[in-house]
């Protein structure tokens, strides 16, 4: 059994300690996986190979056990883990048909609560997520799936502190590869990088299945690239790569080095792998930019009109788009429509202020994107307040501070500057 990893720390070091985009790995909201949703928690990261073999044998029980809650629930997983791993969002559907046949066999049943927390997260509407995690852990206070759905609820409606206690918590009553990981992603974003480190390289001496290590040395390797330090990243990818070969979030991240360090032929061998094996949004996004970069515009422009096609297709099995619209439309697209998309997405993950507060608690990622829409639109000085917003907890994305810079210098601004965040509500 592991222990928890705040066991025999000091006091001081208890404010330490905890993907894939992805439920056994949290999410990670617009740098990898923020149109992957989700993952299983539970699943290892790197489960593409056993996704298909899962489905057929759980539908083969099922076909002998029809009664079997915990069979249909366990589908239900299948199928989300399924979709996050081949980016086809038409299995959304079928995870929700199953899952609640598992509560129509066992009402009120932990595993398919959770499984519904796990598609709600995937779908992004983050706060059913938080909803059917906390029912599923109202019936088993010590179920992983659920705890690791919740923290990544309350980590996508940018309420850090209130995240940082779940997986403490979660921490404390199951520890292990899941909760560890999502930790040092709370860390991450609250601007804790050395705790962060910490964390995954105590959760790296634990790990035991090649996909898990693999995912450990990947977000190891994102602490680096966000810090600037491409040495260290690229090590940290290869021994990604070197584990579990293919592994598509390190691949995306030796893409990045590569293009970094001038080798744009590696760079474009290694991202037409990736939008091969799985065509999402920001993967597309990145090999059309490069295509661009290379000289190759109407090669880029077919990569962005199938990511245009995959969020149409998203958006008709339940799942909001806004992020990855806004994210896209800014860039490559209908600057109009990225703001329509970036204020809803904000509205969305960020209520109203708290009585006696001027800020909203938001997500650092939904922040950022409103500012980019709207500096895209012209009105630098209304993103710059949202921009200070999306940088403000010390999370170390250079998207997050290129468009801090870009929305200054339009403005004429000095770079980091105080300025009060009270226009962010």
């Amino acid at each position: 059994m592991r222990r928890p990893l705040i066991a025999g720390v000091s006091a001081a070091g208890l404010v330490a300690v905890l993907t894939f985009g992805s439920a056994v790995a949290p999410v990670r909201s617009s740098d990898t996986s923020a149109t992957t949703g989700a993952a299983v928690a539970g699943a290892p990261a790197s489960a593409s190979g056993s996704a298909s073999a899962n489905v057929a044998a759980l539908q083969k029980h099922l076909r002998a056990q029809p009664r079997d809650a915990a069979g249909w629930a366990a589908l239900g997983f299948a199928y989300v883990e399924k979709a996050r791993v081949t980016g086809d969002t038409t299995y959304y559907p079928k995870a929700e048909g199953v899952l609640r046949r598992s509560l129509r066999e066992a009402p009120g049943n932990d595993t398919a609560l959770a499984g519904l927390g796990a598609l709600a997260a995937a779908r992004h509407d983050f706060h059913g997520a938080l909803r059917h995690a906390d029912r599923a852990l109202e019936a088993n206070p010590y179920g992983e799936r659920a705890a690791a759905v919740r923290v990544d609820a309350l980590v996508e409606l940018g309420r850090y502190d209130d995240a940082l206690a779940a997986a403490l918590r979660a921490d404390a009553r199951r520890p292990g590869i899941p909760i560890f990981t999502r930790l040092a992603y709370v860390r991450e974003l609250r601007g804790e990088v050395r705790e962060a480190r910490r964390v995954l390289d105590l959760a790296r001496e634990s790990a035991i299945e090649p996909g898990d290590r693999a995912y450990i040395a990947t977000q190891l390797g994102e602490l680096a690239w966000n810090g600037g330090d491409l040495d260290r990243a690229g090590r940290e990818y290869a021994e990604a790569l070197r584990v579990s070969p293919g592994h598509l979030p390190a691949l995306d991240g030796q893409a990045r080095v590569r293009a970094a360090r001038g080798d744009v032929k590696g760079a474009l061998a290694d991202r037409a792998e990736i939008v091969r094996r799985l065509p999402l949004p920001e993967y597309l996004a990145g090999y059309g930019e490069l295509l661009e970069s290379a000289g190759r515009p109407d090669e880029a422009k077919r990569q962005y009109a199938v990511a245009a096609a995959w969020a149409r297709i998203a958006r008709a099995n339940g799942v909001d788009a806004d992020l990855e619209t806004a994210l896209f439309e800014s860039d490559h697209g209908d600057p109009k429509a990225a703001l329509r998309a970036a204020r809803a997405e904000y509205d969305r993950r960020c209520p109203a202020p708290r009585p006696g507060r001027k800020v909203r608690q938001c997500s650092v990622h939904a922040a950022d994107a409103l500012a980019w829409a709207l500096h895209v639109n012209g009105r630098d000085e209304e993103a710059l307040p949202y921009a200070r917003q999306a940088t403000a907890t010390g999370y170390r994305r250079p998207q997050f501070r290129a468009h801090l810079r870009a929305i200054e210098k339009a403005l004429g601004t000095r770079p980091g500057g105080s300025r009060d965040l009270e226009d962010a509500s």
